[in-house]
């Protein structure tokens, strides 16, 4: 009779540093893990999980382990199996209780789960619709959006008005009374139609599981330990979830960084982090602080931002460096937007020429809607991009093609050849070449997507020199399941809350200016602390090299913008020339100063403390210099401009701008976008109606 051989616990913690090591020995009782970005999270809690699991102390079935994305879970999936780790469940929160629903269902309602419904977007639209609310697509993504903060803050329609007001909400293109109309209506159109959407996944399993004794306690003796990542950004309707699973028991691991909670306009919170260990008296607090991913240059400028003078009292994690020192971040200064995306694609043109490959560069940015500039500069640079956020990668067709194909070919496995040549002999029937096709557009998207494939087949032969293609499909099938995406050859464009999560060598972060970060309807404290994380996630995506860069303004304007505040105080941890935009207009230059000072009222200097009052300039108890019977006119043309565009009349413009027009009396598209409240678009769309209104009132 043979022993089982004896695990090797001290080579699973080999590896590790101190405070990770700290981590993975205790795998009992409650533990919150405070991880800077790119401390090696992950891998110390991988590493607790498999010591758990070596030394008996439970079983791999018993572990539950819950991220918030597919590929986080997949990336958690593929290192415990490395470590030899098979059986444990590693799900994102809706995952796991959509398991457990379709599990526990006929048991606890009878019959099989409702249908859930993929997208919001057709129901939202028939509430709408019920409601005789003309919108656009826009409008009807943002209302979804508010419905989910809704339903993960675990508010019903007639709780969503108070609600909405304390938490200062806006919904779009109406106000908390009339949100909460259609909150009704789309509930109404869910229940004629029999489905159910991600949300009600979690507040049934919640019911099922609060209301079921016996179903609670089964779940609860099938998953003993819990570990869950990114907890900064849970919500109160998955802390609530989180309870129901794990009882009065207190084998739980948290892990999480106060420093990148930058969700909370969906509900996500970081006071259950903070508040850990008061809820589990007995916590051991670990703070990872080693980061193993950035130069000592790109940290100086990460921690400078949250710890600057500006910054209002937070528990803040401050890296420590533990790699090879790089190049000093840079900020550049553009004249206008085009001028900064042709330098950015220059620099990455540069770059690819020196061989720095494609995958290894990122453009990031606050919005979406920045990306337009860039991706023509790097088109006209020849620069291959793709744009986060876009297809996904296994629903392309070549993608799905190329899996038949591999599945098809598995029984010809023979072992003769490395799975990385075998791969790429497969898909040579699909279009694939050694050499990247020169042109751009559709048949480089399909040559990068088969190229990834076959990168991928060479990082599992090197992982696990005994892959064989059956093993490879399976886990292309895996991973397909959870679109776990590998990278594609192509510089990345995303913006920052995209980002996360991700890293590269190479990072451009584009319109660093007030409007942007913070961007212009951040009217709070916590908006504004929220917006400076987000800076922070963005810069410390950088591996090797970091560039900042602003625009003045627009193409063709005068200027006008101002260097976000959260690049005041860099000092010497950044190169910032006084001019690295030789060319175009010449933009007004000013002062670098240490701190950015409040805006003061022009008629009484009282500090302006609201989005309102900075809008207008002055106090709203101090004296306006409006011509009445200009607001009025402005009033008349901002209802007929309503009536014809079928919105609300704020949706064209709000009292406080329609003011403020009526008190500065711009006279072209440059003093209009000067104006908070009026953007680009706005000025497109009504600038000239605008001032034409201005222009009758001063003759």
């Amino acid at each position: 009779m043979t022993s089982e051989p004896t695990p090797d616990l001290e080579g699973i913690l080999a590896a590790l540093d101190p405070e990770q090591r700290a981590v993975a020995a205790s795998p009992r009782g409650p533990m919150c893990v405070l991880a800077g970005a790119g401390t090696g999270k992950t891998r110390a809690i991988t590493h607790r999980i498999a010591y758990a699991v070596a030394s008996g102390v439970f079983a791999p079935t018993q572990v539950l382990a819950v991220t918030f994305t597919a590929r986080a879970a997949g990336e958690m999936r593929t290192r415990l199996r490395s470590l030899g780790v098979e059986g444990v469940q590693s799900r994102t929160f809706h995952a796991a209780a959509l398991r457990q629903l379709h599990y526990f269902w006929p048991q606890a309602i009878g019959g099989g789960a409702p249908q859930v419904q993929a997208h919001k977007a057709p129901l939202v639209a028939e509430a709408l619709g019920r409601l005789r609310i003309d919108v656009d697509r826009t409008m009807i993504r943002d209302v979804a959006a508010e419905i989910e903060w809704a339903k993960v803050s675990m508010l019903t329609a007639e709780s969503y008005p108070t609600a909405a007001r304390a938490a200062r909400r806006e919904p779009p293109g109406m106000d908390p009374t009339a949100m909460a109309k259609v909150i009704d209506a789309y509930e109404t159109g869910k229940g004629e139609r029999g489905v159910i959407d991600f949300e009600d996944v979690l507040l049934l399993t919640v019911g099922i599981l609060e209301d079921r004794d016996d179903i609670a306690a089964a779940v609860r003796r099938q998953y003993r330990s819990f570990v869950v990542d990114e907890f900064q950004d849970v919500s109160a309707l998955q802390q609530r979830l989180l309870d129901a699973w794990v009882g009065d028991r207190d084998d739980l691991c948290v892990v999480g960084d106060p420093n990148q909670t930058i969700y909370s306009f969906t509900g996500a919170t970081d006071r259950f982090l903070l508040d850990f260990p008061q809820r589990y008296p007995g916590t051991t607090t670990v703070e990872l602080v080693r980061n193993y991913r950035s130069t000592p240059q790109i940290l100086a400028v990460a921690n400078r931002i949250m710890t600057g003078p500006l910054v209002r009292n937070r528990r803040a994690v401050r890296l420590v460096a533990q790699g090879g020192s790089g190049p000093v971040p840079t900020i550049k200064e553009f004249p206008d937007d085009a001028a900064e995306a042709d330098g950015v694609a220059a620099a990455i043109r540069t770059l690819l020429d020196s061989g720095v490959p494609a995958a290894a560069i990122a453009v990031l940015m606050r919005t979406n809607a920045q990306t337009e500039a860039v991706e023509a500069a790097l088109a006209d640079a020849s620069v291959p991009y793709l744009v986060r956020g876009g297809e996904r990668f296994f629903s392309r067709a070549e993608v799905r093609q190329s899996i038949v194909l591999l599945r098809g070919a598995v029984r010809s496995d023979d072992g003769a050849l490395p799975l990385p040549e075998l791969v790429a002999g497969v898909l040579s029937s699909a279009g694939w070449t050694a050499e990247a096709p020169s042109v751009r557009g559709a048949a480089r998207e399909r040559w990068e997507s088969l190229a990834a494939l076959i990168s991928l087949a060479t990082d599992t032969a090197a992982d696990r020199p005994e892959a064989r293609l059956a093993d490879f499909v399976a886990d292309l099938e895996e991973r397909a399941a959870a679109q776990h995406a590998p990278a594609a050859a192509g510089v990345t464009l995303a913006s920052l809350h995209a980002a996360k999560g991700l890293e590269w060598d190479h990072v451009f972060l584009i319109g660093c200016t007030e409007g942007l970060l913070p961007i212009s309807f951040a009217d709070t404290p916590e908006a504004v602390d929220e917006e400076r994380r987000l800076l922070y996630v963005g810069v410390t995506r950088a591996r090797r090299s970091l560039s900042l860069s602003y625009a003045l303004g627009r193409p063709g304007s005068r200027g006008g913008r101002r260097m976000s505040r959260f690049l005041f105080g860099l000092g010497d941890a950044v190169d910032a020339p006084e001019a690295s935009a030789p060319t175009g207009p010449s933009p007004r230059r000013r002062k670098r100063r240490s701190g950015v000072r409040t805006p003061m009222c022009a008629i009484c200097r009282a500090p302006l403390d609201t989005a309102a009052a900075r809008t207008l300039g002055r106090c709203a108890d101090c004296p306006s210099s409006a011509d009445p019977e200009l607001v009025e006119a402005l009033r008349s043309w901002r209802s007929e401009r309503a009536g014809r565009d079928k919105v609300p009349a704020y949706v064209v413009l709000t009292d406080v701008t329609l003011m403020a027009l009526a008190e500065r009396l711009p006279g072209s598209d440059d003093d209009l976008l000067e104006i908070p409240g009026i953007a680009e678009r706005k000025v497109e769309s009504y600038g000239a109606e605008i001032l034409e209104v201005l222009g009758r009132h001063a003759d």
